[in-house]
């Protein structure tokens, strides 16, 4: 709630530039059973993100934890299956990252526990698959690390898992930042890439703010060559940063409804929590033409499955007692490191420019039913594609979702 007054602040300043938000969310798709959600980390203060990760609770509102995967998620062979993506072995040596603040000091057990049980190759430090560094590129030990934190904790074990359930094939680094700040994520993003990773995901963001388009903020996503993908938030139409650097893929979110009996898509829809719309403060790039009213960076690029309704597995004991440890995530928290690992599948994230996905005329589900929120005027009803989903692009899902490689 706090992200949208914030929003909402932003679009009253701008006066008739901006687009109004709205409380009402779309339902889940019919053939979609509903189930009670939150999010595990609180809005943060000024200059602060808040991870975008969004957990199954339980009647009283406690993560709803089990000893084994719930039938109703998602797994690897069923997000692959559903966006054709084959084994999850990339071309060439691809490493990607995930990017979060704080520190979860189970994750490298947990994703091994995460990948045996679905018969994915060991990823260890040992073997060299598997990396825990701070932002300042130190490995993280028992004794020298951020400081630990269960809801950063779960975001972690989302995104570690994501990356092994669409490339287990892939290398995986792990950047803890000290903190939630957006300059200690940023320095992350930038050790991240020096520290050798093809692709980097960031499942996180805030409010838009005045002094994100500079360089303090915005020029630490700046990484020709890299991949870089930020979810778009989980509090439906608005604008989030980093997600509106001109810099990332912006990836937003979808309600996915695969069926396992027949091996087929059944519908894939705009999830009504995805973040999008027309940035405040970010110029529009080139590879994007304007919409409606707006001039500016739009939000999202591509998407993903990120409905909790529709939501996946993921193994986390940091936090968790009993052995119940299986948990059912959704959010774009989700998305971001699914299509980060996309791009690393595809292994050509060196010579392809960000934006790219806009020239693509392969290798997506055009999504065109769904919507995150109000966001035409009387004035306009041109900015419809902003927060409905409609044929090509629009705000909540992009260009699309995944259909095989060709586009990345």
């Amino acid at each position: 709630m706090r992200a949208r007054f914030l929003l909402l602040s932003v679009a009253v300043a701008l006066g008739a530039t901006a687009l109004p938000l709205t409380e009402a969310h779309a339902a889940p798709p019919p053939d979609s059973p509903s189930y009670a959600h939150h999010a595990v980390c609180a809005p943060g203060a000024a200059g602060t993100a808040r991870c975008h990760a969004d957990v199954r609770v339980n009647g009283k509102g406690a993560p709803l934890a089990t000893t084994s995967p719930a039938g109703s998620a998602y797994t690897p062979s069923d997000l692959r299956g559903a966006y054709n993506l084959g084994t999850g072995t990339p071309p060439n040596a691809q490493t990607v990252a995930i990017v979060d603040a704080y520190d979860n000091p189970n994750a490298e057990s947990d994703l091994a526990a995460y990948r045996s049980f679905y018969g994915l190759r060991d990823c260890t430090t040992a073997n060299g698959c598997f990396r825990k560094i701070d932002q300042r590129g130190t490995t993280i030990t028992a004794t020298t690390h951020p400081t630990p934190d269960v809801g950063w904790g779960q975001e972690i074990a989302l995104d570690l898992d994501m990356a092994s359930a669409i490339c287990p094939g892939c290398n995986i680094l792990l950047v803890e930042a000290d903190s939630s700040a957006f300059t200690n994520l940023a320095a992350g993003v930038d050790r991240a890439v020096l520290s050798g990773a093809t692709v980097v995901s960031n499942s996180y963001g805030g409010p838009e703010f005045s002094g994100e388009a500079t360089a303090t903020y915005n020029g630490h996503y700046n990484h020709p060559g890299v991949a870089v993908t930020v979810s778009t938030g989980d509090s439906g139409y608005g604008v989030e940063f980093p997600a509106s650097s001109q810099y990332v893929t912006a990836v937003g979110g979808t309600s996915l409804n695969w069926d396992r009996a027949t091996h087929s898509r059944v519908s894939e829809t705009a999830w009504s929590g995805a973040g999008s719309g027309c940035s405040a403060y970010i110029a529009r790039p080139a590879w994007q033409s304007a919409v409606g009213t707006c001039g500016r960076r739009m939000v999202a690029d591509v998407s993903a499955v990120a409905d909790p309704n529709t939501g996946v597995t993921v193994y986390d004991s940091y936090g968790s007692s009993g052995g119940a440890n299986w948990y059912v995530f959704g959010g774009t928290s989700v998305a971001a490191p699914i299509v980060a690992s996309v791009y690393a599948l595809a292994g050509n994230a060196s010579s392809i420019a960000v934006g790219s996905v806009y020239s693509a005329t392969t290798g997506l589900f055009d999504i065109t039913s769904g919507s995150n929120g109000r966001c035409t005027t009387k004035r306009s009803s041109a900015n419809k594609a902003l927060c409905t989903a409609v044929a090509g692009w629009d705000g909540p899902t992009g260009r699309g979702t995944p259909n095989g490689l060709s586009a990345f």
